[in-house]
């Protein structure tokens, strides 16, 4: 896990379940720009996604990458199915963290999909 997280105090932790059809997109994604990848969320100015193999963290860049809200412990090591939705735990470092989950995802799938559509591409 990095670092980012681990030194960081939580607000809250819940568990929580990520779309199937997300997670794949992510690995797919990770096969193809490796394991760590950067997105500028375009709704929100200052906030970054930060893609890593055991993470996604989103954190306000104009805040030394101060984390928001985090994505951890996927149990995806026994999956026997691609249409099952992935649980894992979300971290919220933020008061206001809950109101950008769902725009987060929604934009990190269409960017993802972007991207490997323009690697498709000859």
């Amino acid at each position: 896990m990095t670092t980012r997280i681990t030194d960081m105090p939580v607000m809250a932790s819940r568990p929580a379940e990520i779309e199937a059809s997300v997670y794949n997109l992510w690995r797919r994604s990770r096969m193809h720009f490796g394991p760590h990848t950067r997105l500028d969320i375009p709704d929100l100015p200052q906030m970054v996604l930060i893609l890593d193999e055991d993470s996604w963290v989103v954190v306000n860049e104009r805040q030394y990458d101060l984390p928001i809200l985090a994505w951890v412990d996927f149990q995806d090591a026994h999956r026997d199915s691609l249409h099952k939705p992935i649980a894992c735990t979300l971290n919220y470092y933020h008061y206001m963290a809950s109101s950008i989950r769902a725009k987060v995802l929604d934009r990190m799938a269409e960017i993802l999909e972007c991207h490997l559509k323009e690697k498709r591409r000859p």
